[in-house]
């Protein structure tokens, strides 16, 4: 139970950017992926809290990177497959941070990750667990960190580790692209692409919207990584990178205002109002991305009032 409670402590700790950096400087990292090590087999608490506090800490690109090093990927990959649902969504969440860093998303490749994140983004009642899993398979297959694949393992190791790149992207983008598949309804899509009625766009969003993922804060450059995948040549990545900007520009969620103006200063209307013209984007990428636009509309007038 101490050992619970004090991983819950420093996950709390960890929402802070000053803990943050401090749990990191006094041992946090090395202890978290200890304690995360081994319990494999302890009670579904413990192993949340392992997961959370990895997740909170990983917020930091250092952090993740240390992580990483630390050996850290394996462990929550491990948790990634527990049966309970509050663990699912620390891991995969932990695992999301992680897979923006190329050198852990090839570690994640490696340590067998691809089919374990499938998994969640395909199986677990938690959506957010399934929605951090699709994005944590996005990054790693964006094409912007592991088109080349180079051995992360010593040279001894990499002869057993070595892996293609081919099997396991169109694994995740098949899964990627039946997950968002899962938030719509064709006729409001439908509906949606012939009108510019605010009625229309406003079913669409919310039979897509995910609840908790209004919780969610990210950076400026996670931020830039979405717009940069909205050009991706790939339409399904176009499509995770329109509905993840989605979620976290609804209003009311409550980093909503702080990812517009992320946006807004990065240019993102452009980009997101190509992906919504292009003809060879699919229907849903394209009214995402109108949705997005709506949003970031809605947190601008807002702002001048």
């Amino acid at each position: 139970m101490r050992w619970q409670e004090a991983a819950g402590a420093l996950w709390n700790l960890s929402f802070d950017d000053r803990n943050r950096e401090a749990i990191a400087a006094g041992g946090g990292v090395e202890a978290l992926v200890t304690l995360a090590q081994s319990c494999s087999n302890a009670s579904p608490g413990l192993q949340e809290r392992a997961a959370g506090a990895l997740w909170g800490l990983s917020v930091s690109e250092a952090n993740s990177i240390a992580i990483g090093q630390e050996g850290g990927v394996a462990p929550l990959i491990a948790l990634a497959r527990s049966d309970a649902e509050d663990v699912h969504e620390t891991a995969a969440g932990a695992l999301w941070n992680l897979a923006f860093n190329h050198s852990n998303a090839l570690r994640i490749i490696e340590e067998g990750g691809v089919p374990a994140l499938v998994h969640l983004c395909s199986s677990s009642e938690s959506k957010m667990a399934r929605f951090m899993a699709a994005l944590a398979l996005a990054y790693m297959f964006d094409g912007s960190r592991t088109d080349e694949f180079t051995p992360i393992a010593t040279p001894s190791e990499s002869s057993s580790k070595n892996v293609s790149l081919d099997v396991p992207r169109r694994m995740a983008l098949k899964h990627i692209e039946a997950f968002i598949l899962g938030f719509s309804n064709p006729q409001a899509f439908a509906a949606a692409a012939v009108s510019s009625a605010p009625a229309a766009l406003a079913q669409v969003t919310e039979k897509a919207r995910i609840q908790e993922a209004g919780h969610l804060r990210c950076s400026g450059v996670e931020i830039g990584r979405f717009v940069s995948m909205l050009r991706n040549a790939s339409s399904i990545l176009k499509t995770c990178a329109a509905f993840a900007l989605l979620q976290i520009t609804i209003p009311g969620g409550r980093h909503a205002v702080h990812h517009a103006t992320l946006m807004q200063g990065a240019g993102a209307a452009r980009v997101l109002r190509a992906a919504a013209a292009a003809a060879n984007s699919p229907i849903e990428a394209k009214i995402f991305a109108r949705i997005v636009l709506r949003n970031l509309e809605h947190h601008q007038v807002e702002h001048s009032i």
